[in-house]
């Protein structure tokens, strides 16, 4: 008599796990898993630092602008350059940010620094809480370009999603204040997406949001000219609190967090 071979179990078969079928399965995977590492990990809430992956640092920028010949290249070099300045920022920034959340309590880790956990202003933020010596987050997602991952994500915090709205669930679900320097389109999309659920209120939290670099947001985005024309009310250009300096941003963040979130430690919407 033949031995029949054990038929798979469904939650070991992989072809299923991967199919269309299973989508379901997979999307609750990307918030089970991560939910059990914040667990265990005891982390109750962030501070989320968006900003553009292309950013260097300070000295990458003056290597680069060492190597630059004449014309475009050049120019790209002195550009880069001068955005270095956010990548400084944001690490400066991160690393206050970290030591004063550091001395808040010694069970719970209060407001910790999260982002994409990619390079540029992410990277830099990452980089600063690092050196500060704190745990930091990097909620990572999958798209075709190589060495995304920085290295200076916590090891045991560093997560890596396939659905971009479970990654932007745990942007909004575990934050507490977020500070958002120059970016591109995916800055852009995360921004308005917390806007819109401030402004509509299906985020009942407290919300403070920074954007840094004045230059920089007063060119590309127009909040007066939105008002003016009614599309959205004066009161909303204040959901934002706009600054370049990293004193008068970790000042603010400071005094909203104590005011509004230390009394209330956890994730929420």
């Amino acid at each position: 008599m033949t031995t029949r071979k054990p038929t798979t179990k469904a939650y070991h078969d992989t072809g299923f796990l991967n199919s269309k079928d299973a989508r379901a399965l997979r999307i609750l995977s990307e918030y089970l898993e991560p939910k059990s590492r914040f667990d265990r990990n005891k982390i109750d809430d962030t501070i989320v630092f968006m900003g553009s992956a292309r950013i260097k640092s300070r000295e990458a920028a003056e290597e680069m602008l060492r190597k630059a010949k004449a014309g475009k290249d050049r120019e790209r070099a002195q550009m880069a350059l001068k955005m270095s300045a956010y990548y400084e920022a944001a690490r400066e920034l991160a690393s206050r940010l970290t030591k004063w959340s550091k001395e808040l309590d010694q069970e719970e880790r209060r407001f910790v620094v999260c982002t994409g956990g990619g390079p540029g202003i992410m990277e830099a933020a990452n980089r600063g809480a690092a050196e500060a010596k704190g745990m930091n987050v990097g909620l990572t997602i999958s798209i075709p370009l190589e060495e995304f991952d920085n290295r200076y994500v916590t090891r045991e915090l560093s997560f890596h999603f396939h659905y971009f709205f479970m990654r932007k669930f745990w942007f909004a679900y575990l934050a507490k204040a977020v500070i958002v320097f120059p970016g591109g389109y995916g800055t852009l999309d995360e921004l308005f997406e917390l806007l819109t659920l401030v402004q509509t209120r299906k985020m009942t939290k407290p919300m403070p949001i920074v954007l840094f670099g004045t230059e920089y947001w007063g060119e590309v985005i127009d909040f007066d000219a939105l008002a003016r024309h009614g599309t959205i009310d004066a009161k909303d250009i204040e959901l934002v609190h706009r600054t370049d300096s990293v004193d008068d941003a970790y000042d603010w963040i400071v005094r909203q967090l104590t005011e509004k979130a230390i009394g209330q430690p956890g994730a929420t919407l």
